[in-house]
């Protein structure tokens, strides 16, 4: 084979593969610009991700959480189900603020998850905090995984990017208490659920 031979067929060649090495990095970078932010595991049918990998899972992995699969959103995902606005009192400045996201109900209903009797659902934060609500009452409640608050996203550092709360002050069981005992179960810097089966 000749030298121009050979480089008009690697320049034909270089030319094929270039929309596939184009989509492949096109889809890398997609990935990088939409981090994790929720984690859904436990008893769930829909999973886009594999096991828990504890080389670069640290913090699942620190907080002793563990699964085979699981569902990962990132934002775009999560910003593409239906958003709820509540206006609860919090406890940090003892003023209602604007909080919106979509239901947790819906989230996990975007997994498929397994909504049988006596299935608990565990909401985790990044510290390690952990509460343990149902199905029922993340219904009855009306639970949001919240991404914005007062119109602004929840930022890292503060109260987000994600926070699991209900609207305390309209529901009785939560608007008889002392503020500071309303949102117990509401873990701010949310970013694991498992559904455990009964």
């Amino acid at each position: 084979m000749n030298k121009r031979q050979f480089l008009t067929g690697a320049a034909l060649l270089g030319a094929a593969a270039s929309p596939a090495f184009a989509a492949s990095h096109a889809k890398r970078a997609a990935c990088a610009a939409s981090p994790v932010l929720l984690t859904v595991s436990g008893t769930i049918d829909r999973h886009n991700r594999g096991p828990l990998d504890p080389t670069f899972d640290r913090l699942l992995d620190k907080q002793m959480v563990r699964f085979p699969a699981a569902y990962a959103f990132d934002y775009p995902t999560l910003a593409s189900l239906p958003a709820v606005t509540i206006e609860p009192t919090l406890e940090y400045d003892a003023k209602p603020h604007r909080l919106s996201g979509p239901l947790l109900t819906d989230v996990l209903r975007h997994v498929g998850a397994h909504d049988a009797p006596g299935n608990q659902i565990m909401l985790r934060a990044i510290d390690g905090y952990a509460a343990a609500t149902t199905f029922r009452d993340a219904r009855d409640w009306n639970f949001i995984v919240a991404t914005h608050m007062d119109g602004a996203p929840l930022a890292l550092g503060g109260l987000g990017p994600l926070w699991a709360l209900y609207d305390a002050d309209r529901l009785p069981a939560f608007a008889a208490k002392p503020l500071k005992e309303r949102f117990e179960a509401c873990p701010w810097a949310l970013y694991h659920v498992a559904v455990v089966a009964a």
